[in-house]
């Protein structure tokens, strides 16, 4: 049986929080646009591609180094 994927919009609460990222910050880094978070917080949806690409993102990001050691 498959693991159900969360949603997206959860898990991008949860990146945020988990890398204390602003959501302008997220959406121009993963989706090249500012008022991605914004726009799924209100309801938007993506297409399975741009999930796709959102999730990887959140995959491989690694915290800039300044980031790590206040970690």
């Amino acid at each position: 049986m498959d693991t159900p994927i969360p949603p997206l919009p959860e898990t991008i609460e949860a990146f945020l929080t988990l890398h204390d990222m602003a959501p302008v910050t997220f959406g121009r880094l993963a989706a090249k646009d500012p008022h991605f978070v914004r726009d799924i917080r209100g309801g938007r949806r993506v297409w399975p591609e741009t999930d796709a690409k959102i999730r990887a993102f959140m995959a491989s990001h690694t915290p800039p180094v300044e980031q790590k050691r206040a970690a």
